[in-house]
């Protein structure tokens, strides 16, 4: 189907909907059509602009024919020529499928990977960099667990993202970062390497995933590790295995236990959910390869490079110089560029 018989099937529908809310329906047959309206509206505004558009193309064609209107009909057609195509873009965009999981709020999980104390120390950076990034969209991130050595390096850090398409905006920071950088500690000026891992999960409700508590094993034990008064007192912590998946979620950061159980089970769902997700993704596009890579843990995405003051994204060759306002949250120029590339990358597929 040409996208000129798509554009015209949409508009018919919205039409459609809009005669069936104007008879009175009611109900879920109100709801139902009132969603899917809303739904298609933007869209179908914007095929107003390109079908308007392509109508002043036409009449400023026929006035080229007329002396005293040419200058004025050429003008207006070099506006058109690139209108045009960028309504298309925008629309054809727009009509892509939907991840179902971009307009929810996000679970982030960072843990350091190589580099020792230098790779725990990136990781609190980066931790406090995505906090940032959340402060400046609105978002309210609580940190769920942050477990820390007591010197500022970061050994696991996980929060929960909350807010309107967090999961849209964050989904590509899932991947190695790489930092590069003369450790305080380092008395010769060397730069060393290190690894950090960063996961974003979808965050999942009940209705997502089913799990029978027949299917859990739960463990309370006392916290350990630097984190006040309550550690070692009681037995706080908690640790729940899912047997037929092996996933094991462990929690600690509350004095509560029912807290850190409700906690752990929310981390679980989530991963859960992201299980399901990726099973799903790799049976649909197994016959292509996204071209702003995976989102695997496994993969290099980024490198810091802090002597010369630059961080290079290796999924799509972007280098910026200034690593000092990124590592304040400053991440929309990368993100912006990410979601385009993915975008670009289906748009192609579809075709």
């Amino acid at each position: 189907m040409n996208l000129a018989t798509k554009l015209d099937r949409i508009a018919a529908r919205a039409d459609e909907l809009r005669a069936m809310l104007g008879e009175g329906i009611s109900g879920e047959a109100y709801v139902k059509a009132s969603r899917e309206l809303s739904d298609i509206e933007p869209v179908v505004s914007r095929i107003a602009d390109l079908r308007a558009a392509e109508q002043a193309h036409q009449e400023a064609e026929t006035l080229l024919s007329d002396p005293t209107m040419r200058e004025l009909a050429e003008a207006e057609l070099f506006e058109l020529k690139e209108k045009i195509p960028a309504l298309e873009h925008e629309i054809r965009v727009s009509l892509l499928p939907k991840d179902e999981a971009d307009a929810r709020s996000a679970i982030l999980e960072i843990r350091p990977a190589a580099g020792g104390d230098e790779a725990g120390l990136f990781a609190a950076e980066l931790f406090a960099m995505y906090q940032k990034y959340a402060d400046s969209r609105g978002w309210k991130f609580e940190v769920l667990e942050f477990e820390d050595t007591g010197f500022g390096s970061l050994k696991e850090g996980i929060a929960e993202i909350t807010g309107r398409n967090v999961f849209a905006r964050l989904k590509y920071e899932s991947g190695v970062h790489r930092v590069q950088r003369v450790p305080a500690t380092e008395s010769q000026g060397r730069i060393h390497t290190s690894t950090v891992t960063v996961a974003v999960l979808p965050e999942a409700e009940e209705v997502d995933v089913q799990i029978d508590e027949g299917d859990l094993r739960i463990d309370v034990y006392r916290a350990s590790g630097a984190g006040g008064q309550h550690v070692n007192k009681t037995e706080s912590a908690v640790r729940i295995t899912h047997i037929p998946t092996g996933i094991v979620v462990a929690m600690q950061e509350e004095r509560s236990q029912h807290k850190n159980r409700a906690k752990a089970m929310k981390i679980l769902r989530a991963r859960m959910y992201e299980q399901q997700r990726a099973s799903l993704h790799a049976t649909r596009s197994a016959d292509r390869k996204s071209q702003v890579g995976t989102g695997d843990r496994s993969e290099r995405i980024r490198t810091y490079n802090f002597p010369q003051g630059r961080v290079s994204d290796h999924r799509i060759n972007l280098t910026l110089y200034k690593i000092d306002k990124v590592m304040q949250g400053d991440l929309d120029e990368f993100v912006d560029k990410l979601t385009a590339e993915d975008q670009a990358a289906r748009l192609a597929a579809d075709e």
